[in-house]
């Protein structure tokens, strides 16, 4: 019985016919999903996110991988789109609460907002403090099946894509807490 321990765990060890083990709690995801979190659709096989090229605000190259090995939301937003408006400050606020914590918020503008769009819209409502990425080609949008705005989805420490929500949600509520504390802690 011993040997046979050694040679799981050497196996293990050596990535040899190891299941898959997921970086999220999908049951306490689940469990969580009430108020605007029912909205949320969870991914039973998650794919890996896109590595589509972004730009940052001044036109330089960024990539979602710069925030590999953390779990992130990262939200598809436009200038146009009211809802997007709404849900903004909502998202900032769970930044700012989730700040000791390894998780981020990634906003991704689509389509053709330029720079100066995305920072006349955002500083109109207050929000200061999330990334201002976009997609100006809309190809990570694209890649990711992205088909309206805004769409949030969760992403595990190890890039992939374990839950979407379609549509705005109040992200400043205990529900929206529990599905971030169930992304960022691991199942048991």
């Amino acid at each position: 019985m011993r040997i046979r321990s050694l040679f799981l765990y050497a196996a293990l060890g050596l990535g040899v016919n190891t299941p898959h083990v997921f970086a999220a709690d999908l049951a306490a995801m689940e469990a969580a999903r009430a108020g605007d979190m029912r909205k949320l659709t969870l991914s039973a096989n998650p794919p890996d996110i896109s590595s589509a090229a972004l730009e940052d605000e001044a036109g330089n190259p960024r990539s979602i991988a710069e925030w590999r090995g953390k779990p992130v939301l990262i939200n598809f937003w436009a200038t146009w789109c009211a809802p997007c408006r709404e849900e903004m400050p909502s998202l900032e606020r769970l930044q700012k609460k989730m700040a000791d914590t390894p998780f981020e918020v990634v906003t991704v503008a689509t389509g053709r907002s330029d720079a100066r769009g995305v920072d006349k819209f955002l500083n109109e409502i207050g929000v200061t403090e999330l990334p201002r990425l976009r997609d100006p080609k809309m190809q990570m949008a694209r890649d990711m099946g992205v088909l309206g705005l805004p769409v949030s989805v969760l992403v595990d420490a190890d890039g992939r894509e374990v839950a979407r929500l379609i549509g705005d949600a109040d992200w400043d509520t205990p529900e929206a807490a529990a599905v971030i504390e169930a992304l960022i802690r691991p199942p048991h």
